[in-house]
């Protein structure tokens, strides 16, 4: 098991359903993490807070997904150094086009890697391969499951 925690933040108790994917990969893969629900917009000081202190409590990466106007994954960039994942979710009548806009757009210097519209999953493989740069049981891990996929 790796010695990093992947954090899955949600703006809202409302993204479980789209952010369990993400959830479910991280078990699958057996990767410890924690899921938390904050909005940049509603309690941005814990927002905050759990960004400056995510690398010392155990963090590796941390994925966040959000919709509409998406500013959870670019709030906790702004606060951090650790890698953070965007997942822009389909919340409202722009089809999520809005959230991977506000998602991907981040300025030179606090960059969010950003997955599909609803893309949790990918958000999870993608925190997984980065743990894996300096954690070879996250890289046996992922090589065994895109073996799978081959098989």
């Amino acid at each position: 098991m790796t010695d990093r925690k992947v954090a899955v933040l949600m703006g809202s108790a409302k993204d479980m359903p789209k952010m369990e994917k993400a959830v479910e990969v991280l078990i699958d893969l057996d990767i410890p993490h924690e899921v938390h629900v904050m909005s940049a917009h509603r309690d941005p000081d814990k927002v905050v807070r759990f960004a400056k202190e995510a690398r010392t409590r155990g963090f590796g990466v941390i994925i966040c997904g959000a919709g509409k106007a998406a500013h959870l994954a670019g709030a906790v960039a702004a606060h951090t150094t650790l890698p953070v994942v965007g997942v822009p979710l389909d919340a409202g009548a722009l089809g999520g086009l809005d959230a991977l806009l506000a998602t991907v757009q981040m300025p030179t210097g606090i960059p969010v890697a950003t997955v599909a519209i609803d893309g949790a999953a990918n958000g999870a493989y993608l925190a997984v391969a980065m743990l894996g740069i300096t954690d070879d049981a996250c890289v046996a891990k992922l090589d065994a499951y895109r073996g799978e996929l081959r098989a």
